[in-house]
């Protein structure tokens, strides 16, 4: 009896043992999907503040020019003479530009 005894021990242990890995697998196997969607996450939440710091740095230069076109009238009339082609009256434009 003695000899079933000491069998029935190391049974158990490596019944056990192997529900103990099972386990372990099981977790593992559950865990590691979680794992990658929280490191996607993570870098798609670096890519959201990069792209938030960079449209906070457009809306400073957009509020920017807002405030110099209503307050500065020389910002006005520069953009009026570079982009519109305007000129004070009896004024002469030259323009310098590349030649294709």
């Amino acid at each position: 009896m003695n000899v079933d005894t000491v069998i029935w021990d190391k049974l158990s242990r490596v019944v056990m043992t192997l529900l103990i890995l099972a386990a372990l697998i099981w977790v593992a196997v559950l865990y590691f999907p979680l794992m990658h969607q929280n490191e996607a996450m993570r870098q798609q939440i670096v890519e959201l503040d990069q792209r938030i710091e960079h449209e906070e740095m457009v809306n400073r230069e957009l509020r920017l020019e807002i405030d110099s076109l209503q307050s500065d009238p020389k910002t006005v009339e520069r953009l009026a003479r570079e982009q519109l082609g305007l000129a004070k009256p009896n004024e002469t434009v030259v323009r310098f530009g590349i030649s294709h």
